[in-house]
């Protein structure tokens, strides 16, 4: 028996919305990311097949909401602290994945289980959601895609998702998750 519950429509519909309700969706979808991998609990949840099918936007309040989450690991990072496997205190950078597939990820369990500190949920959601390494139902340029030319000109946008996504510089990821979630909430008024 499975229980199904109608939550809103699919993120995939929103990816011709207006641009100011795309950039409202991508903070949200950048601030899961963030709460998924650092909290009060010391729980990492990792989600491991990241689509526009697997998240719904509520019909009254707009809430980015997970609808399929059955492919997630959960990491206990307070036993990673305590049983210190070898390089646990090491940053772990997941590996661009430049594939032709929609919705691509590379990711080792082990490694995600045995760091402290991961980029894994970033890296999803930046390159299968937003940036323009993101391909769904044939589209590509991800959520963020065709920004008005004054945020285009300015490139500041650009090179935050490719950061994100395929960074060039160590730990670029991380720097480029947390002023991505800053900038997009600048764009969409969203600053708490």
């Amino acid at each position: 028996m499975v229980a199904v519950s109608y939550v809103g429509e699919e993120l995939w519909s929103y990816f011709n919305a207006p641009w100011e309700k795309r950039v409202d969706l991508a903070w949200q979808l950048m601030e899961i990311a963030e709460q998924l991998t650092n909290n009060d609990f010391e729980f990492a949840l990792y989600l491991l097949d990241v689509s526009f099918d697997n998240f719904a936007v509520g019909p009254r309040d707009g809430k980015v909401i997970i609808v399929d989450a059955e492919n997630v690991l959960v990491a206990d990072k307070r036993l990673i602290r305590q049983n210190k496997p070898e390089n646990w205190d090491v940053w772990y950078e997941s590996k661009f994945d430049d594939c032709d597939k929609e919705a691509c990820l590379s990711f080792s369990k082990e490694i995600l289980c045995a760091r402290a500190t991961v980029d894994h949920n970033y890296y999803a959601v930046c390159q299968n959601l937003l940036s323009r390494h993101a391909t769904w139902r044939g589209t590509s340029g991800g959520l963020l895609h065709d920004p008005p030319s004054e945020i285009a000109k300015d490139g500041r946008l650009e090179a935050l998702l490719d950061e994100c996504a395929n960074p060039k510089k160590r730990y670029g990821r991380f720097q480029a998750a947390k002023e991505l979630r800053e900038y997009l909430a600048q764009l969409s008024n969203n600053v708490r």
